[in-house]
């Protein structure tokens, strides 16, 4: 089998359920007269309208924008930080309480205080995504480095590899599959939050566009609106799954996974 056609085995693997569900959801609700369940079809056919006349086009633009600046502080942060504190003991058994006492806190119910407190705009809903992030990406980093074959290390250590080469070139790639899972834990967080961030003093993105709909009683674009964040992250899902295929190639070939 090739390439091609492997990959094309993948897609189809990959969406033969959602189209399933969404040809029975399409059937299901053809005839549907209840207020809030509106048919398929209509959601569908609002969806495409603001597509067209630019209103989600706009309002995807910038969430996915925020998501992606905070997602990316949120790697920086949590790489360079997990690699640190994992590779310093002493740093480690300091910071290991507060760590999970602050991931412990529920990121979304903190997005009103981080928003009142940088007020509005798009910086502090990317300070929000970040916050919400950089945990997972963080603690998968720290389990990563601590995971690094000893033996690697003793042979660091036994040719005098420079600090900041060891982390390059012993640490960082032995951590890179904990580091990769926990950006995948981490993506989901971020679409929410950046939803939930929406929600509040916005007037474009996403999220403002489900408040929107919702508060003014348009019930469909509601309905399309939180789909289309539901369609939105499973793509980036997908994607994100190609990006680890080629990043890790190396170690999924070890028959590691």
């Amino acid at each position: 089998m090739n390439l091609a056609t492997k990959s094309f085995s993948n897609v189809l693997w990959w969406l033969w359920l959602p189209v399933v569900l969404i040809a029975v959801w399409w059937f299901a609700s053809a005839g549907s007269t209840n207020l809030f369940i509106p048919p398929l079809s209509r959601i569908v056919e609002v969806v495409v309208r603001d597509f067209a006349n630019g209103r989600l086009l706009v309002a995807m633009g910038v969430s996915l924008s925020n998501l992606a600046i905070g997602l990316a502080i949120a790697i920086v942060l949590g790489v360079v930080l997990g690699l640190l504190i994992g590779e310093t003991k002493r740093l480690r058994l300091i910071l290991d309480p507060f760590i999970h006492f602050i991931r412990s806190v529920p990121q979304s119910a903190l997005v009103p205080l981080i928003i009142g407190a940088f007020g509005i705009g798009s910086e502090p809903k990317i300070y929000a995504v970040a916050f919400a992030c950089v945990w997972p990406i963080l603690l998968n980093t720290i389990d990563g480095s601590l995971g690094v074959e000893v033996g690697a290390r003793r042979m660091s250590r036994v040719f005098g590899v420079p600090r900041m080469l060891y982390y390059r070139r012993v640490v960082l790639p032995g951590a890179m599959p904990q580091i990769v899972a926990g950006v995948r834990v981490a993506l989901p967080i971020g679409i929410v939050v950046m939803v939930v961030s929406e929600l509040f003093a916005s007037n474009v993105g996403l999220g403002f566009y489900i408040l929107n709909s919702s508060s003014t009683f348009k019930i469909p674009e509601t309905w399309g609106g939180a789909l289309l964040v539901g369609v939105i992250g499973y793509i980036l899902v997908l994607l994100f799954s190609l990006i680890e295929r080629r990043l890790l190639d190396w170690y999924f070939k070890s028959g590691a996974r």
